[in-house]
């Protein structure tokens, strides 16, 4: 994150005010804080709002996902996090383990700031032919070096660290910075082998200047700028550009980027691009641009998971950058959302990127039961409904305080609008949290749409089936909502558990 626009947003202010005097990144953490722990804590994982089936550290703050790499059947997730607090400072390399997915192993910190500044988001890869010369099969990390003070102030520069260890240490590149820069808007590195030219290749975000650049590397320390890919976005002329991912699914490339501010409504938001790659040049499909990933208001940053050949598996940090620092959430501050996977259909005659939650939700998932009028909603559920598309329809999730979370869907118009009010739960932290209408394409055929509800402790993620509609929203009831209400059109309604990944 560029660091005055953290400071802006943390402060629930307006887009113009990244400009203002007070950086974080400079100036230090408002309030003094202790040193830095690297070790995890242990923690009931019970508090209120606590997610129950999306990963969320022991305590402390969290941002973006990074350094998302597969080894020897152990996913490791790397994230943007403040060691010494519950607010955005002190970028530290956070880290966690799983072999599926879903239960996570909370590890030490992985890196923390040196000389060059904090540690910014970035990306891993296995070397697995040796080209950097740290052993073949070493862990490469690559990230952005965030300058605070000293000649380094307000430079994000890119660096390397590897770990021979299967990331359980990792060492700096005595050569860093392997790509030099002289001011506050290159970063995020995300790498990827791209077989056809024997090379590796970085996309880097160009943050307010708005753009991707592209270099490519033999050993991933010495890099050739390639090309900058830019181009207009319909209705949205200034945005910070961050987290770039450039893939092949099929026969075309698709590039993901983050934007803040900019999103489908308000703050942060996950846009993409389809097009072709020739190992040099990103060039898009000529569409009107954005394209939304996910039309919620709480999917940002979200990244791939590098060597898992044949999959595309992302996943985001739930949250929004108009509010992350005032969600009710301690000791720990902001999760991230449940892992997706990655595909691609034709819709109206378009390639669309579809997601959906990956298949090792299975590994936590309960058997499927009617869903009547209330039903037990247990730590966390999925709830499927199939729901006629012949006439209007109202969808309300309900809990025993009356809270709730709705949303209305429109056959005409192949819409949908979910709401996030007062009647949710609490949003009095925040002034832009209350969103009254949230618009979404369902991008759907046929008579009926099936959508896919999960719903944890504070946090409502929905689907069509297939994906090609996503909308991720934080929500903070008293309780887990547990009442269903379908006005309208017909529909049938199934629910199962979603078992704590806490809980043994």
């Amino acid at each position: 994150m560029v660091a005055a626009l953290v400071a802006a947003t943390l402060a629930g202010c307006s887009e113009d005010d990244h400009k203002q005097d007070y950086n974080p990144l400079i100036d230090g953490p408002k309030e003094e804080q202790p040193a830095v722990d690297d070790e995890p804590t242990a923690a009931g994982y019970n508090e209120q709002y606590r997610p129950q089936v999306h990963y969320n550290p022991a305590k402390n703050w969290v941002n973006d996902p990074n350094g998302l790499v597969l080894l020897d059947g152990t996913y490791h997730l790397f994230y943007q996090y403040n060691p010494q607090g519950n607010v955005w400072g002190n970028m530290s390399w956070g880290h966690a383990t799983s072999t599926d997915l879903m239960h996570w192993t909370e590890q030490p910190v992985a890196l923390t700031r040196d000389a060059l500044g904090a540690v910014f988001s970035g990306s891993c890869v296995i070397d697995k032919d040796n080209t950097a010369g740290f052993g073949a099969g070493a862990m490469v990390a690559l990230y952005t070096a965030a300058g605070e003070t000293g000649d380094v102030a307000g430079k994000q520069q890119q660096c390397i660290a590897y770990s021979t260890d299967g990331g359980k240490t990792f060492t700096r590149y005595e050569g860093n910075p392997v790509i030099k820069n002289d001011d506050d808007n290159l970063r995020d590195p995300k790498v990827f082998w791209h077989e056809a030219s024997k090379k590796w290749v970085m996309a880097l975000a160009k943050g307010w200047k708005m753009g991707i650049e592209f270099y490519g590397s033999t050993d991933l320390k010495s890099w050739q700028h390639l090309s900058t890919f830019v181009t207009a976005l319909k209705g949205r002329p200034s945005l910070q550009w961050e987290c770039p991912d450039l893939m092949q699914i099929g026969d075309k490339w698709v590039l993901l980027v983050s934007v803040n501010p900019g999103g489908p409504l308000v703050g942060s938001g996950m846009m993409y691009f389809t097009g072709q790659f020739d190992g040099t040049t990103f060039t898009a499909d000529e569409r009107d641009y954005p394209l939304w990933l996910d039309y919620g208001m709480d999917c940002y940053a979200g990244v791939t998971w590098s060597n898992t050949p044949g999959r595309h598996v992302m996943i985001g940090w739930m949250n929004n950058w108009n509010y992350a620092g005032d969600v009710p959430c301690s000791p720990w501050r902001s999760a991230f959302t449940l892992p997706r996977e990655l595909s691609l259909t034709e819709y109206d005659g378009q390639t669309l990127l579809c997601s959906t939650v990956a298949k090792e939700i299975e590994q936590t998932a309960g058997q499927w039961q009617t869903a009547g009028d209330t039903f037990e909603a247990g730590d966390a559920y999925q709830l499927r409904l199939t729901i006629a598309l012949d006439q209007a329809s109202t969808v309300t999730l309900a809990n025993n305080a009356g809270e709730t979370f709705s949303f209305d869907i429109s056959p005409s118009a192949r819409t949908l609008t979910a709401h996030r009010s007062a009647t949710t739960g609490k949003t009095s932290f925040n002034g832009t949290f209350s969103i009254p209408s949230m618009n979404a394409p369902l991008s759907v055929e046929g008579n009926e749409v099936t959508l896919d509800i999960f719903v944890d402790q504070s946090s409502v993620e929905l689907f069509t089936q297939q994906g090609t509609m996503a909308m991720t929203n934080l929500v903070f009831p008293q309780a887990i909502y547990n009442r269903l209400t379908v006005s309208g059109a017909s529909y049938t309604a199934q629910v199962r558990p979603l078992n704590s990944i806490w809980k043994n």
